[in-house]
């Protein structure tokens, strides 16, 4: 199976909030066995559905040592003072920005069976469940910067994009 281009800011998918999932079925594992392999070609930790493409809400995420997939996510618990720290997007290649995010958050859902699953991170892991479920949304990182920095990072974005052939290229989360 081939990896699938990563869509970059300026799509409207990524700014499009995703469709529950409703069939846990054999489409929904082959979509998910795609994300494994587009997440790993990207050199990411995390990847929603709508980053190639499709608008049903399901993400995968490898941090250090735990791994999952996370369907029809919602983030039931956030904790902790909020961080300011490094964050980038396969999907805003070539940038890292400084982004608030809460120090823990917890996400529950579903399986690729559909049996409920409730996963609880801090650190990278927790600022990746906060991501990946925003991406869901239509949310991109670059929508928690203000100031400065999201000027700058709003410029970049636009310059890459005017820059890039059509198709998608890879870029953290």
């Amino acid at each position: 199976m081939s990896a699938a281009p990563i869509r970059q800011v300026g799509d409207p998918v990524l700014r499009t909030a995703t469709s529950p999932v409703l069939a846990f079925d054999a489409a929904l594992a082959a979509l998910v066995d795609r994300m494994w392999v587009s997440m790993h070609a990207a050199q990411g930790v995390g990847l929603a559905a709508n980053q190639i493409g499709v608008g049903l809400s399901v993400f995968v995420y490898e941090v250090d040592d735990e791994a999952g997939v996370v369907v029809n996510p919602t983030v039931v618990e956030t904790s902790g003072e909020v961080v300011v720290d490094g964050e980038g997007c396969l999907s805003v290649v070539g940038q890292v920005f400084d982004t608030p995010r809460f120090e823990r958050a917890v996400v529950t859902g579903f399986d690729v069976h559909g049996q409920p699953v409730r996963v609880a991170g801090e650190g990278l892991l927790g600022r990746c469940l906060q991501h990946e479920t925003d991406h869901l949304k239509g949310l991109l990182y670059l929508d928690h910067l203000s100031g400065a920095d999201r000027r700058a990072a709003i410029t970049e974005a636009a310059a890459r994009e005017s820059r890039r052939p059509s198709g998608g290229a890879f870029g953290a989360f």
